[in-house]
């Protein structure tokens, strides 16, 4: 039977420091391995925290990666070229996005999020734009989620 190990590391830089090395060298694993793979396979994230898991079989002591995707947020962050959120999300607004922005991000973290189609999956990015103070083609997100709910009903 596997052992799992998950970890959240930075997109193309883990490390084997503390977190790997303690979780992973008692289980006979080449932990500089694992290291550079999780590197390899998460490159693309640059700058943003990546889940992985590290599924260990002990008696063969083989590994396998399953790198899932970063949060929403840090993929609207990256977007929008910002470090962090509005602490003030309701009266400051950080920066902008555009609509096929979220739509990318709704399809990138497809099954991840909770609605079942497109438009539900865009409209719950649409809200996190509003945590993070972003707006949408330079509209206020809830605004735009209004007009999106209401077009949904008219139809």
């Amino acid at each position: 039977m596997a052992v799992e190990v998950s970890i959240l590391v930075e997109g193309g830089k883990a490390a084997a420091g503390a977190t790997l090395g303690s979780a992973l060298g008692p289980l006979g694993v080449n932990v500089g391995q694992v290291v550079q793979k999780i590197n390899e396979q998460t490159r693309e994230f640059a700058g943003m925290r990546v889940p992985v898991v590290v599924r260990v079989d002990p008696n063969t002591r083989e590994f396998t990666l399953v790198v899932g995707r970063p949060p929403v947020a840090a993929l609207l962050l990256k977007e929008a070229k910002k470090e962090k959120g509005s602490g003030k999300p309701k009266g400051e607004v950080i920066g902008d996005v555009s609509l096929d922005a979220v739509k990318r991000i709704a399809e990138a973290k497809g099954e991840d999020l909770y609605g079942r189609t497109i438009e539900e999956r865009m409209n719950q990015v649409i809200g996190t734009c509003v945590s993070l103070g972003l707006t949408v083609g330079n509209e206020d997100p809830r605004t735009l989620l209004k007009a999106r709910t209401a077009a949904r009903g008219s139809r």
